[in-house]
């Protein structure tokens, strides 16, 4: 019944504590194997790799079926230099367990050093369909491959076979200057196929290009991942008549996730009365930020924005206004208030210009002047934008 309950209290602590799991129970090859690990990844102590070698393979003898046990030992010769015999017992590893993790990452650097691409985009498939929270650990290698013919076409079929990875790809690329350029080819050469880019990848390299400030580039690829349905509502405000069902790309409205409001899209056929467009409900709190926003791109030159809206109730104890401001350093270039009170179908609109400098894209937002969530400031009723639109002016 000792022995049992030492057993017992050894499985139990085994991930925590392997050191006193292995003083209950020595053959705990849980333990062993928690316990050689944290020694080699200990940064504040040299390993002795000899005697964990001798621990890991004196396990081995009971557990020639244990597939971490080859990979751990594949590990101490790989640092002790026996790099060939190290990857042979990572291949033992994975003839065991196909998706041993240690052995697949380090059969992934070897095949990305060997030139074996295709190979090192097939090891990444089955270690992310596997362990999709180590894609950190393969992002270092994304450049190689990308960077080389077969590698990136190895890649677009993983892709255009829906690789349930594919957004966290995106989302990588999409975060580095390097990656910016071989995100955009991906997506362009996705267009058309049986697996066409999503709205959040393209958001994550549009995104991406934004904070890079290369403003072209994004508006360019927004451009050119719209549907035919889509460009029907382009303009230099898209879809400036609230059509529901915005994508959330930069270039399209983005709703805010804002407390004490709801913003919705309904079309004209769908609204209550015929009230087409952006409602936007205040619950009787206080409201900050913005609510709604979309990225525009206006040359130099002057211009109208004009808003088509109706209200009910509409009490707001701060400013509600929607403002365009300058991404760089010209800063906000026009703002218009919308008036409170209830009132049907009311055109609103002012005129501001676009700088030949400082202006290179803009930013169009609805916010409210509330500074602080005081309760002293409190939103009530609703607000319904039929359109918002801007025109050029002629000089």
């Amino acid at each position: 019944m000792l022995a049992a309950s030492s057993i017992g209290l050894s499985r139990f602590l085994e991930t925590e504590t392997p050191a006193v799991s292995l003083t209950l129970y020595p053959l705990n090859v849980n333990a062993l194997i928690s316990k050689i690990t944290d020694d080699l990844n200990d940064a504040a102590n040299a390993p002795d790799l000899d005697a964990l070698l001798a621990k890991a393979e004196g396990a081995l003898g009971f557990n020639l079926a244990d597939a971490r046990l080859y990979s751990l030992i594949g590990e101490i010769k790989y640092r002790q230099g026996e790099k060939d015999r190290a990857y042979e017992l990572f291949d033992q590893a994975r003839k065991l367990s196909k998706t041993e993790i240690h052995a697949l990452q380090r059969s992934i650097g070897h095949s990305i050093e060997t030139g074996d691409l295709s190979k090192a985009v097939g090891e990444i498939d089955i270690l992310l369909r596997r362990w999709p929270d180590r894609f950190p650990a393969i992002a270092e290698g994304l450049p190689t491959i990308l960077s080389n013919p077969d590698g990136y076409q190895a890649m677009l079929a993983a892709i255009k076979a829906e690789a349930p990875w594919r957004t966290s790809l995106f989302a990588t690329l999409g975060s580095s200057p390097e990656g910016l350029d071989s995100a955009n080819k991906l997506l362009l050469d996705l267009t058309g196929s049986s697996a066409p880019p999503k709205s959040n990848e393209l958001s994550f390299v549009i995104n991406g290009y934004i904070r890079q400030k290369k403003y072209e580039a994004a508006y360019r690829l927004f451009l050119f991942s719209l549907s035919d349905e889509e460009r029907k509502l382009g303009g230099y405000v898209f879809n400036s008549t609230f059509e529901p069902a915005p994508s959330g790309k930069p270039f399209d409205w983005q709703i805010g996730d804002q407390s004490g409001l709801e913003v919705t899209f309904a079309t004209s056929q769908d609204a209550i009365q015929g009230e087409g467009g952006a409602t936007v409900r205040f619950f009787n709190t206080p409201v900050r930020n913005a609510a709604l926003q979309q990225y525009i791109e206006l040359p130099p030159g002057s211009y109208k924005i004009s808003l088509i809206a109706s209200a009910r109730n509409l009490k707001l104890p701060k400013e509600l206004f929607w403002s365009i401001r300058c991404l760089g350093p010209a800063g906000e270039i026009a703002r218009f208030e919308i008036p409170e009170g209830t009132y049907n179908r009311e055109s609103l609109s002012r005129e501001f210009s676009v700088g030949p400098t400082g202006c290179p894209m803009q930013l169009l937002k609805l916010e409210t002047a509330a500074i602080a969530e005081s309760w002293r400031f409190r939103y009530v009723g609703t607000l319904v934008m039929h359109k918002l639109s801007i025109e050029r002016l002629s000089s």
